[in-house]
């Protein structure tokens, strides 16, 4: 096969590491069998494709996601997409996968939903042709009977282990995801729900998750929770808010994920803050129901803030940082919310080669996705080209110029 060379205004190889200007690549065979300097004299192959007007990334990874469901903030419409029939649902999953690879996004991690729906459309229905994203499923999550997480999953059989339930059911998925907590209060600052399952329990689903090939995923926030999912040892701690500094300690020293979801809480904030302004504008500023909007919009941001002097903290302490989206949450919207976590991230402390770092080559080692996360000598040719220099990311994310799978320029095929 003949190569083809890139010629790359800059480089950001996903390794964290500055960002290279006027850089040339060649391809062969769909590997990246030289990067090297841009010299005039090997710029003008008539064969050449010039992106020296762009940055080259790595395709980007989301962590965590919520295929199933749709980030809008219309409660109708959010509380039918929890009834819909698995041939309802179809539609509306793949809207949010073409929403993903136009931003960019070559890999994704889902969270769960208590049908397993997303597991069966990667199943029967995933085209690769026209969605070439790796999508790793986790089927339905598990929760304490009674506890929060019905919304995404299921809890164990009656009598049952947890990893009894587990075990059972391991056909189809590639992670398994676990709530040992609840969500975070907008009105009560810090305020900790009990985990859902000791230490003995969660080790014993985990060790079951090894035993098929699975890592597991934890949904946990407050010290407790997130302590008992590190010392069943879990591969990944999701949210985690609020768990404290010797938590991150225990992260960094057993060089644990964490996948801190940030957006989440900006995007309850500017929710809150749109409903607000459309009582205003319709005349409704005495509403009563404002005032507890005000109270969640101050919650949210209090959580937020909260949430990136962790990832500042963690950065300083060495703790191993996964971006993810919790995409399908209210306000959070596939594809496009990565960009607001990235810029989170800058926000909390990261450069922009380290942000990306954490979106790309991080993701594609929790997600054991090999070959995925860099762009090197050796590696597949899988990257994005974005209009712009690095310091315009992450807003220039949403300009994306080209999508490049193993060296073959995408073009949707449906």
């Amino acid at each position: 096969m003949k190569s083809k060379s890139i010629l790359a205004g800059w480089l950001v190889d996903g390794s964290g590491e500055p960002a290279r200007k006027n850089v040339l690549l060649t391809i062969n065979s769909g590997v990246i069998t030289h990067i090297e300097n841009a010299l005039p004299e090997k710029i003008h192959q008539p064969d050449l494709t010039d992106f020296s007007h762009c940055s080259l990334l790595p395709g980007l990874i989301d962590a965590h996601i919520h295929l199933f469901m749709s980030g809008t903030e219309d409660m109708d419409t959010r509380t039918r997409q929890l009834t819909l029939r698995f041939e309802d649902t179809l539609d509306g999953m793949e809207e949010r996968l073409d929403d993903l690879v136009s931003c960019g996004v070559v890999g994704c991690r889902d969270g769960g939903d208590r049908h397993a729906y997303t597991m069966q459309y990667k199943r029967d229905h995933l085209d690769q042709n026209v969605f070439p994203l790796q999508l790793k499923v986790a089927g339905a999550a598990w929760h304490q009977h009674g506890r929060y997480g019905k919304m995404i999953g299921k809890s164990p059989g009656t009598s049952e282990k947890l990893s009894q339930s587990i075990c059972r059911q391991t056909r189809g998925i590639d992670h398994i995801k676990i709530v040992n907590s609840g969500l975070n209060s907008l009105v009560r600052f810090g305020k900790e729900t009990p985990p859902q399952f000791d230490v003995l329990e969660l080790r014993e689903a985990v060790t079951v998750g090894m035993r098929f090939g699975c890592k597991t995923m934890v949904h946990a926030n407050g010290k407790k929770p997130v302590e008992i999912a590190l010392k069943a040892g879990c591969h990944s701690i999701e949210h985690g808010f609020f768990m404290g500094e010797e938590n991150l300690k225990r992260m960094a020293d057993k060089q644990i994920f964490w996948v801190p979801t940030a957006v989440t809480m900006k995007a309850y904030r500017d929710a809150f803050e749109l409903r607000i302004k459309n009582l205003r504008s319709q005349g409704h500023s005495e509403d009563p129901s404002m005032l507890r909007m005000h109270e969640m919009v101050q919650g949210a941001s209090r959580n937020l803030e909260h949430q990136l002097e962790q990832i500042y903290r963690a950065k300083d302490l060495g703790v191993p940082i996964a971006l993810g989206t919790d995409a399908g949450s209210i306000g959070v919207h596939h594809g496009r919310s990565l960009k607001e976590e990235i810029r989170l991230f800058i926000t909390a402390g990261f450069s922009v080669p380290g942000a990306i770092q954490c979106a790309t080559l991080n993701n594609a080692r929790l997600l054991n996705l090999d070959g995925y996360g860099v762009i090197a000598e050796g590696a597949p040719a899988t990257f994005i080209a974005v209009t712009g220099a690095p310091q315009d990311l992450p807003e220039n994310l949403g300009s994306l110029t080209s999508l490049y799978i193993k060296g073959k320029e995408f073009h949707k095929n449906k």
